[in-house]
């Protein structure tokens, strides 16, 4: 636990928590992966972590949706992306915002990452994280980082934040691929002790 100065400003980590591991579900060759279970007011927030998500399909999506009844996966979600990549050959860069990714109270899956690649070096890893979905007052925030390496050589990190627009308690989340199983890969979840 330290203190971390920048900007003049000074940013205590002394109270920002430890991880309880809650879950883990390890895919192989699975249609999706849910976490219907855990997900209650013992923690304000959750945070889901994905280690090597390998999908059977080139050139998938990786998306995701919550339910409030354990069952129903359709939660009217808007959500916002940009991202950095950089191809093998250092011949193609950027840092970009991409509206084509947004979604408007949409209440299918959510994707969360693009475009990832099913050769044997190609997978993605990244983080999830929860916020209050327990509240029976505000909606759910939530905030994805993932690191991937696409169809087509790219290496390419993104950044996706939203919110479920519902006042009613988030009980699960179910992610899976737009096409195609979940050939391997791990999702571990874990409760944030504040």
């Amino acid at each position: 636990m330290g203190t971390y100065n920048a900007l003049k400003y000074n940013v205590s980590f002394a109270n920002a928590g430890s991880l309880v591991l809650l879950t883990t579900n390890t895919a192989s060759s699975s249609a999706s992966v849910s976490f219907t279970s855990g997900i209650d007011s013992t923690y304000s927030e959750y945070l889901f972590i994905f280690n090597n998500i390998h999908p059977a399909t080139d050139g998938t999506h990786f998306d995701f949706q919550a339910t409030t009844n354990g069952s129903d996966f359709n939660i009217a979600t808007t959500t916002n992306t940009f991202e950095a990549y950089n191809n093998e050959t250092s011949g193609v860069t950027a840092l970009t915002y991409d509206p084509n990714k947004d979604h408007a109270q949409d209440t299918g899956y959510i994707n969360l990452i693009d475009n990832i690649g099913a050769d044997n070096d190609q997978s993605f890893s990244g983080f999830l994280h929860l916020f209050e979905p327990s509240s029976s007052v505000f909606v759910k925030h939530f905030l994805f980082t993932g690191q991937r390496i696409t169809s087509n050589d790219y290496s390419a990190n993104d950044r996706t934040a939203g919110y479920f627009n519902t006042t009613s308690a988030i009980t699960g989340l179910s992610f899976k691929f737009e096409s195609g199983n979940i050939d391997a890969g791990t999702i571990q979840m874990f409760g944030v002790v504040k």
